[in-house]
């Protein structure tokens, strides 16, 4: 005899379309291709900050750089040749009589004889020709002078004119640029 079945709970059960408990499947509205670009952009994002880092360290970047010192332009006064001015013109040359040349120069290009004086410079030795002149309103005669007379220098000193010599003085102090080397002779062979 076959045994008959015995009716349980689930019997009562129907078939339905839909789903009935907890299932574990993936939720459909997360895509793969949206992991792989949020996963992308975290990785470039890294990099940058490692190259960022990198030349940092590297001293490539500088993150507060110190500012650069700005350049000011000085105006200079125009060249012009003043005879009003008198001119006293020391020698700081070992030769002699370099500042009666130029006195000589400065006499045929105007100035009055009794407005150039010459003399002899303390230091025989002295590097470069130079103009020196008292105000700065003098600055352009300082730089005609120095033109006229082949100076390589032009220096504003309040010390110039020296005691006892009018206001109005440009102080020359010839340089060894002025004089020539001298010739070496070449034996006759």
């Amino acid at each position: 005899m076959v045994p008959t079945p015995t009716h349980d709970r689930f019997d009562d059960i129907t078939a339905s379309p839909g789903r009935v408990g907890a299932h574990r499947a993936e939720n459909p509205r997360v895509r793969g291709w949206t992991t792989l670009l949020w996963a992308l952009a975290a990785t470039i994002v890294l990099v940058a900050l490692g190259i960022f880092a990198s030349m940092i360290w590297q001293g490539k970047i500088v993150l507060f750089p110190t500012p650069a010192p700005s350049v000011t332009v000085v105006p200079t006064a125009e060249p012009v040749i003043d005879t009003s001015y008198t001119v006293l013109v020391l020698n700081g040359t070992p030769e002699e009589g370099q500042a009666t040349l130029v006195k000589d120069e400065l006499v045929a290009n105007g100035w009055p004889e009794e407005g150039v004086l010459a003399g002899n410079a303390g230091d025989r030795a002295f590097p470069a020709t130079t103009v020196y002149y008292a105000a700065p309103e003098a600055e352009g005669a300082a730089r005609g002078l120095a033109g006229l007379i082949g100076a390589t220098e032009i220096v504003l000193d309040p010390e110039y004119p020296l005691p006892g010599t009018p206001a109005t003085q440009l102080t020359v102090v010839l340089g060894l640029d002025r004089i020539e080397p001298a010739a070496t002779e070449t034996p006759a062979g």
